[in-house]
């Protein structure tokens, strides 16, 4: 009795791990590679799976979007600049049978073929295109690792370039080089300024050569400009010194005529006086 119980449960558990071993549920990411005694027999849609134990073995491939972050790399650019770039590849497989059949590790492959790419494609473009153009870097990096990544039955989604680090002494230089161009910018401008204003001053002194009082105005102007501080100094040109004099001559003259034309006014009251005076007498 002992002996047959015994028996059973040997049974049921030589069941329970052969039901183990035969039965395999794939995710929803997941593909299933069969091997059939060391050959492929197909892949294995998502579900449940059932494998003959012992002959057959199931390998499990995910097909989610992976993220590879690629290493730092010391890079020589065209123009003999040293930059140390990282960047991040993002891939997944479409062939699940490829990758596991036709590479060991597909992510280590990646990997090293991704930080060889970027050496490669980096290298042919001068520091001012890597700082610029990285959009033309990726695509040029992804290209070159689909090419090379499609006989795995992976395909390069992305790739990023994600820091450039540039020598002290290259970031003092464009420091310089960025404050230099500044520099140029503002006198530039500085120099457009100037010659709109020359040629503004240019038509203003056109119209105060047909205006001479518009010269004196503006002197003048300028005069009360300068009085609005009470401890200014005033210095008068000699030109505005002998309009003031000339003005003054201006004004005398303008006297003794209103003088005059008063006089004369008074002498012809008078005359006229004298004769209603005499014709009454009469």
């Amino acid at each position: 009795m002992t002996l047959t119980i015994v028996i059973y449960a040997v049974i049921i558990f030589l069941a329970i791990i052969l039901a183990k071993l035969a039965v395999h549920v794939v995710k929803q990411y997941e593909k299933g590679v069969v091997f059939r005694l060391g050959r492929v027999i197909g892949a294995r849609n998502p579900g449940l799976i059932v494998i003959i134990p012992v002959i057959d073995r199931l390998t499990k491939v995910s097909l989610r979007i992976i993220t590879l972050p690629i290493q730092s790399q010391g890079i020589i650019t065209r123009d003999n600049v040293s930059v140390d770039i990282s960047a991040v590849a993002y891939f997944r497989v479409v062939d699940a049978v490829k990758s596991v059949v036709a590479i060991e590790n597909v992510y280590a492959a990646i990997d090293q073929i991704a930080q060889t790419t970027l050496r490669k494609v980096v290298g042919q473009h001068t520091l001012d295109e890597t700082l610029a153009e990285t959009d033309v870097i990726n695509s040029g990096i992804r290209e070159i690792l689909d090419v090379t990544t499609i006989e795995w039955g992976i395909e390069v989604t992305l790739v990023e370039l994600k820091d450039i680090q540039l020598p002290e002494s290259m970031k003092r230089a464009m420091a310089r080089q960025a404050e230099a161009e500044r520099e140029k910018r503002a006198k530039i401008i500085a120099a457009q300024g100037e010659s709109l204003a020359a040629a503004a001053l240019g038509d203003a002194s056109d119209t105060m050569m047909a205006h001479p009082l518009a010269l004196q105005l503006r002197n003048l102007q300028t005069l009360v400009e300068l009085g609005v501080d009470k401890n200014s100094t005033v210095v008068f040109p000699a030109p505005l010194m002998s309009t003031i004099s000339e003005l003054g001559t201006f004004l005398a003259r303008e006297n003794d005529s209103a003088k005059h034309a008063a006089a004369s006014v008074t002498t012809i009251a008078a005359k006229q006086g004298d004769e209603e005076g005499r014709h009454l007498a009469a």
